[in-house]
């Protein structure tokens, strides 16, 4: 399973949500989307620009984790 980490940045950034997806021009459902995990994919572009605005390399955001 993938993980995204975007909470976990958010904190280290002291960055809201809606801050976030201001700056990476997503909606803040989308974004709640993301954070919750229910997302099936997620564009490189989305990817990229996440990495921008919080400052991060996609590995900070995405972790693998072994199905239980």
């Amino acid at each position: 399973m993938i993980v995204i980490n975007v909470d976990v940045m958010l904190a280290r950034r002291k960055m809201s949500s809606g801050e976030l997806a201001q700056r990476v021009g997503i909606t803040a459902a989308n974004l709640s989307i993301l954070k919750t995990g229910k997302a099936k994919a997620i564009r490189f572009s989305t990817l990229e620009a996440l990495c921008q605005a919080l400052d991060c390399q996609p590995g900070d955001l995405l972790e693998y984790r072994p199905d239980e």
